[in-house]
């Protein structure tokens, strides 16, 4: 089995990668990822000289590239994790998030109807279906809930989804699409959350919480998600929509404050912050279909997985310290100096 695995240098796609060569050490893997600023080789360290696994620097979104790889490699399935995917990011400049996330999918759709790829699995987000009001803790997100996208990313990634729908519809292609919750663990780039909270406590640096980090969200640890995509490679049904979601909502503030407590650091250096514009107030999944068609369920609990996740952060300081002194610095000051 060949399996080719867009953005495998990202924090989702890395941790799907080491998740595949524990759980299917025969199967090939060919990991495609541009490099862009969330891309990082080091990441892949621990792959680099497995037999079974090739890297190759492309772009999704350029055609002529993609369908010379796929018609080397000629994979069996294509997962894709490539995305622009930081929402602030969506707001400065919204054309990169539509060519990488809408028109580098349609590329890769083409490609694979092209070359009798067996099985292409999409990996969307929560996002799509807008957001929840926070006082109504009934109220959750299902396959069936409409899209209702707040940001640019958001939006980008349902055309993505609505496209891979339609493929599935109009070409009978082999297409399976999945929408998840909030992630953490290792390898995740240091504008996210979680590891920018870890990040910056260790330095002793301001905290920035957006409005009073009341906003909720679900979070899963990222290998539960690898494993439910895993399953649903194995047994999902085309044509369908699988929620991922980690039964475990939180207010953005009470995680800030955890982390906290975990490194031992004061609540003096949470510094509020102006708001996201249009920020979404809550996100919460019923993973409820996935379950019972599939059989998955969320195994970490949280304060497992977040003191996990502190852990290796506090254990391959190397790996983010390269990133936060770099470019990412430069916008970091941009986003936050003044709010």
């Amino acid at each position: 089995m060949k399996m080719l695995i867009t953005g495998g240098a990202g924090f989702i796609g890395s941790n799907f990668i080491f998740y595949m060569r524990r759980r299917h050490p025969d199967y090939a893997l060919v990991c495609v990822d541009k490099l862009t600023y969330a891309g990082n080789m080091e990441t892949l360290a621990p792959v680099l000289d497995d037999p079974h696994f090739r890297f190759v620097r492309a772009d999704i979104a350029d055609r002529q590239a993609m369908y010379d790889l796929f018609g080397a490699e000629k994979p069996d399935m294509v997962v894709n994790f490539a995305a622009e995917t930081h929402v602030d990011r969506s707001i400065e400049d919204p054309s990169v998030f539509l060519q990488t996330n809408v028109m580098g999918t349609q590329v890769l759709l083409d490609a694979s109807r092209k070359y009798g790829v067996k099985r292409y699995h999409q990996v969307s987000t929560d996002e799509v279906y807008g957001d929840l009001p926070l006082d109504r803790p009934d109220l959750f997100f299902t396959e069936k809930t409409p899209l209702h996208a707040s940001s640019p990313y958001s939006a980008s990634k349902a055309g993505a989804d609505l496209l891979c729908g339609a493929y599935q519809r109009t070409y009978d292609m082999p297409v399976t699409v999945s929408r998840c919750s909030n992630n953490y663990g290792p390898y995740q780039f240091p504008e996210k959350l979680i590891p920018l909270m870890i990040a910056n406590a260790l330095a002793d640096e301001p905290l920035p919480v957006y409005g009073q980090g009341l906003n909720v969200r679900d979070w899963l640890y990222v290998d539960d998600h690898c494993a439910a995509i895993d399953l649903i490679l194995e047994k999902g049904r085309p044509g369908q929509v699988y929620n991922i979601g980690g039964h475990n909502e939180m207010r953005n503030i009470d995680i800030v404050k955890t982390i906290l407590s975990i490194l031992g650091k004061p609540e003096s250096l949470i510094r509020y912050v102006t708001d996201r514009k249009g920020h979404d107030l809550r996100y919460a999944i019923d993973p409820t279909f996935i379950h019972e068609e599939l059989g998955w369920s969320p195994e970490t609990k949280f304060q497992d997985g977040i003191a996990r996740t502190v852990q290796w952060y506090l254990d391959n300081r190397a790996w983010w310290e390269k990133i936060v002194s770099g470019e990412y610095r430069d916008y970091y000051e941009r986003m936050y100096a003044n709010r």
